[in-house]
């Protein structure tokens, strides 16, 4: 990995990379609405005809940056720029009408710092172990690992499991869209040429995430906000304050890797459980919620850990961790490499260009938020709404073309993001559909391929791993049915 990050350092393309996609993820995630996911999907298709190397340098660059940035308009609009960023607000913008917004903004760029280091060194040293043993897994255990995936998705995504799992079945037939792998017959094309080759990935993400979010943004929010009336105030707070929150910073930044890594849990429950457990743990509980710096510094320094504990099963087995890395999955595939442990033993170059980009990723955003962004966020949240997502829905449709020079892609584009819009209004998760859409091949492939090589289904009940991995997600699916028949059983006596 130091060979590769010296020669990074020395790459002026890199760096320049690195350095637009840090600056475009702070512009990004600190607008409410743009979230870190929908940053994204307008800049996939930016990387196309980029090397895999300065793909990863760009978005992971917009990743890790989005995410802080997410804190700003909480801090200052008490409105999350994104969902990680939900539980910033509690304290931060109590802070900011007190007239410390300079204080908790600080406090925010010092945890996310702090968090992104713990996630980044959780992941270059868990993540190489966890795919070593991966490559011993063969089709069943693959198998296995991608339906655990899926149902711990349609639990984890908002609203009620039915309609996760209705998403993800949707998902699971748009990834069988195309010519069978097998026998080559065509399936659900409905004699439209353009299917055969299946629906691409990343015209699919960019309707799902970048073009629903962005209608569902000018739909729900209005076309200017303005900035808190508070000043900044002082920007530093006293060192001592600061080294008085580093414990605090280190049990979150180990909430938030740890629960990254779960496949779907994602920043929202992280932030969620380390604000939960630093109140618990605090002697005068009631004073969260009233502008207290560890309010603040809990969920920055999760939501941040997060991207690092993200990436685990995304390059490890395949499984995207989050909304997020379901994009980036997006770029790989885009550049030919699929994710998965065999990405270790091929190209552990680029693996370890992955952990450089996010590591460049974090002393920028520190950098470049430290020095200039504090102060210029202010002037970022008064541009004109409708006419920044209008922008952003252009940028998809472009980015759509350009990946193929396709107008049928343009197409998938606009009706993809028509569905997401709709699912939103309907209350039914988008999420477990885009896992559906980038898993289903590989289950399908692996379950095949299981059938034809052991000619019996009970094959996976009888090798362990995947035995445990189909028991684990059994009891995800089926647990609230039980616990309701108990109580119901309880009820009657």
């Amino acid at each position: 990995m130091l060979d590769v990050f010296f020669s990074t350092l020395t790459d002026p393309v890199a760096l320049g990379l690195c350095l637009a996609g840090v600056t475009a993820g702070l512009l990004f995630g600190a607008v409410p609405g743009v979230s870190s996911t929908m940053a994204l999907a307008v800049m996939l298709p930016l990387t196309y005809g980029m090397s895999p190397e300065n793909a990863m340098m760009l978005m992971l660059g917009v990743f890790f940056s989005s995410v802080y940035a997410g804190s700003v308009s909480a801090i200052l609009l008490n409105i999350p720029g994104t969902p990680g960023a939900m539980m910033t607000l509690l304290d931060g913008h109590p802070m900011a009408r007190n007239g410390q917004a300079g204080y908790a903004m600080t406090y925010a760029l010092v945890a996310s710092i702090v968090g992104g280091i713990f996630g980044w060194f959780f992941l270059t040293t868990t993540a190489p172990f966890i795919a070593q043993y991966a490559l011993k897994f063969g089709s069943p255990e693959y198998a296995a690992v991608v339906f655990f995936g899926l149902i711990l998705v349609a639990y984890a995504a908002s609203g009620d499991i039915l309609r996760g799992i209705v998403a993800g079945i949707i998902g699971l037939m748009i990834g069988a869209i195309g010519r069978d792998v097998v026998t080559d017959v065509p399936r659900f094309t409905f004699g439209m040429p353009s299917l055969e080759s299946g629906i691409d990935i990343i015209p699919l993400a960019i309707g799902l995430f970048g073009i629903s979010e962005a209608l569902s943004s000018i739909e729900k929010t209005p076309s200017k906000l303005q900035v808190a009336t508070a000043p900044l105030g002082r920007l530093m707070p006293p060192w001592r304050d600061i080294l008085r929150e580093l414990p605090a910073m280190l049990r979150a930044s180990t909430v938030g890797a740890l629960v990254g890594a779960i496949p779907a849990a994602g920043s929202a429950v992280a932030v969620a459980v380390a604000y939960s457990f630093e109140k618990r743990l605090s002697s005068t509980p009631e004073k969260f919620g009233t502008g207290l710096a560890r309010g603040v510094v809990a969920p920055e320094a999760s939501n941040n850990a997060c991207v690092g504990g993200a990436l685990i099963p995304m390059m490890t087995l395949g499984i995207p961790g989050d909304s997020i890395t379901a994009v980036l999955i997006g770029v790989l595939l885009l550049h030919g490499l699929r994710p998965g442990p065999g990405l270790f033993d091929s190209q552990p170059e680029f693996v370890s260009t992955i952990y450089v980009a996010l590591l460049f990723a974090i002393v920028l955003t520190a950098l470049i938020a430290g020095t200039l962004g504090i102060r210029v966020y202010n002037r970022v949240l008064q541009l004109p709404r409708r006419m920044l997502f209008t922008g952003v829905i252009l940028l998809c449709l472009l980015g759509a073309f350009a990946v193929r020079n396709s107008f049928f892609d343009v197409w998938v584009a606009i009706l993809s993001g028509g569905l997401g819009y709709g699912f939103t209004k309907l209350g039914i998760p988008v999420l477990p559909l885009a896992f559906g859409a980038v898993l289903g091949p590989i289950l399908e492939e692996n379950l095949r391929r299981t059938l034809m090589i052991y000619k019996d289904w009970t094959i996976f009940f009888e090798r362990p791993i995947s035995l445990a991995l189909i028991t684990i997600a059994l009891l995800v699916l089926l647990g609230p049915l039980l616990v309701r028949a108990v109580q119901f059983v309880r009820a009657r006596r």
